[in-house]
């Protein structure tokens, strides 16, 4: 079975953005929100970390229950990653999730500025340069005949859109607007050359966006 490279739970506004500018430590998605942008998966049950025995169970829940589904690794851009720009000044900068990843597989960081890989539980971070289909090539050895999660941000998946590598994509559209920031598409309808597109309404108010190949 040929390994897939899937875009999962990836959330954008209902103006198609999915991240704010003028990114920092303190707010990692800029001037956007993410508490509003992601509250429909954070509602869920299956949502990590809750403890509550809570959360929502419907059609919110099936995706976040299968962000992991047989994925083996993950590729993410350097803003991702963390907010620093240019040569890595902080080697001691770990990434925002703690000693605990929520990857459990290798993570492969696009960056013009490899650094040495690490390892935090059972997550290695990867710091790879590259076109897109190097890095493909690359988390999907790694992935040992899984498939390969494109996580992000906007512009890395924009980069692996443009290269015709991805296979397929579940974009959640919240019912925010945000004006300004970081745009995946102008209108979903932008894929629709290359992919089918099924629409899948939820109670929560977000409209989950499924798209493969055509």
């Amino acid at each position: 079975m040929a390994q897939l490279l899937r875009v999962q739970n990836f959330t954008v506004s209902s103006d198609g953005i999915g991240a704010g500018e003028d990114q920092t430590l303190e707010r990692p998605f800029g001037h956007v929100d993410p508490a509003r942008l992601h509250s429909w998966a954070f509602a869920t049950a299956s949502w990590p970390g809750r403890t509550d025995g809570g959360g929502s169970r419907g059609i919110d829940d099936y995706f976040t229950r299968d962000f992991t589904h047989n994925i083996g690794a993950e590729i993410m851009g350097r803003n991702k990653f963390g907010p620093q720009r240019g040569p890595w000044e902080d080697h001691e900068w770990q990434g925002w999730w703690g000693d605990e990843p929520p990857f459990r597989t290798p993570v492969f960081v696009m960056t013009h500025y490899p650094r040495p890989s690490f390892t935090l539980s059972d997550t290695t971070f990867h710091f790879v340069e590259g076109d897109p289909a190097t890095v493909l090539a690359q988390a999907r050895e790694a992935a040992r005949g899984k498939d390969v999660r494109l996580g992000g941000g906007v512009g890395t998946v924009r980069q692996f859109l443009d290269a015709d590598l991805v296979d397929t994509l579940h974009v959640a559209v919240a019912p925010v607007e945000y004006g300004t920031g970081l745009r995946l598409w102008e209108s979903p309808d932008e894929l629709l050359d290359r992919f089918h597109l099924e629409v899948v309404p939820s109670p929560s108010g977000v409209t989950h966006h499924l798209f493969w190949r055509r």
